[in-house]
């Protein structure tokens, strides 16, 4: 009589979510007796799957760590989340120091993906977008995983460029958006699209929207920037409590690698070369901030490592006067002032 595969991988699955499993339990999400139940935990044993007999009253089965990597079962969400983590790595850098050793797993998961599963998978990875920080900025962000429900039908609508009606947290009712973009940016995943409901252009994240569904017809993306650079300068222009505007010597190239894309608006300044402090021949741009404190922008200025003037607000000059005089002390050897 030929083995049960499909129960026997199915007791592996239940196995593989951690804890010790009673027989009974196993027998009753089976659909047999616990006699088979046995029988089918022999079955993994004879294939080297470490599985662990607990005896006593709260007894049963449960994996215990063995000598080789034993068969993963991996539900549909599971699977489409290890293969976004690889690719993620690998697209930042996270996963290099692993060689191809990434690529071969991501191979090997998707191999054997069902395929309406894949196509949703490739739908993701076409419409995705990373951003970049520059070199030496540093953003602290918490990670905030989308769901799969939300994620996998914003990708296929930006896929295919259809509408799509969601439901965002703090918002009433049902929004159509036209979807231009996935981008996954410091942890966060965001679409970016224009608001048919508010007549704008917006930028949503994914794990704010609690529900997704894709519409019938299709619409033609705007020419402009890309999805990276719409969901930047929308998170760069945010209502913040604080509008600091300084002026900084440099191009806006030099300068824009060294500011993060969703901190601040780079551009050349009107009329360059009239500042105060300008050398000959030296152009001047102007960096528009929104933030909620001014304590941590002094230093980023200090960081800039160039001339630069505050335009507002005057209280961000007292804070940079008060770092300058804490870093001049620093450089004497003078002792900070007792409380």
């Amino acid at each position: 009589m030929s083995r049960p595969v499909s129960r026997v991988l199915t007791l592996l699955e239940l196995l593989q979510a951690g804890g010790v499993r009673s027989v009974a339990e196993l027998a009753e999400r089976l659909g047999v007796a616990e006699r088979t139940v046995r029988r089918y935990v022999d079955h993994l044993v004879d294939l080297d799957v470490p599985v662990e007999s607990v005896r006593g009253r709260y007894g049963g089965y449960r994996l215990a760590p063995g000598h080789r990597m034993p068969p993963l079962m991996l539900t549909d969400d599971e699977a489409l989340a290890v293969l976004l983590g690889l690719v993620a790595g690998r697209r930042t850098g996270i996963t290099a120091a692993a060689g191809t050793a990434g690529e071969t797993a991501a191979a090997k998961v998707r191999r054997v993906l069902p395929e309406r599963l894949r196509h949703r998978l490739d739908a993701v990875l076409d419409s995705l977008t990373f951003t970049s920080a520059p070199a030496g900025a540093a953003e602290s962000t918490a990670a905030a995983a989308p769901e799969a429900a939300v994620l996998l039908p914003v990708a296929d609508a930006v896929r295919h460029h259809r509408p799509l009606a969601i439901r965002y947290t703090g918002g009433s009712g049902e929004r159509t958006v036209y979807p231009y973009g996935l981008v996954a940016h410091a942890g966060r995943w965001y679409v970016t699209g224009r608001d048919l409901s508010a007549g704008a252009d917006r930028t949503f994240r994914l794990d704010r929207i609690h529900g997704a569904r894709v519409l019938p017809g299709t619409f033609a993306p705007p020419p402009g920037p890309g999805p990276a650079e719409r969901v930047l300068t929308a998170l760069a222009t945010a209502p913040y409590r604080h509008e600091v505007t300084v002026r900084v010597r440099g191009t806006a190239e030099e300068i824009r690698a060294r500011l993060p894309g969703s901190v601040a608006v780079v551009a050349a300044a009107d009329g360059e070369g009239d500042g105060e402090g300008e050398g000959e021949g030296e152009g001047w741009c102007r960096v528009e901030i929104r933030a909620e404190r001014l304590d941590w922008l002094p230093g980023l200025l200090a960081s800039l490592d160039r001339p630069f003037v505050v335009e507002r607000p005057d209280e961000l000059r007292g804070l940079v006067a008060d770092l300058a005089d804490r870093l001049l002390d620093a450089a004497r050897g003078t002792p900070p002032p007792r409380d």
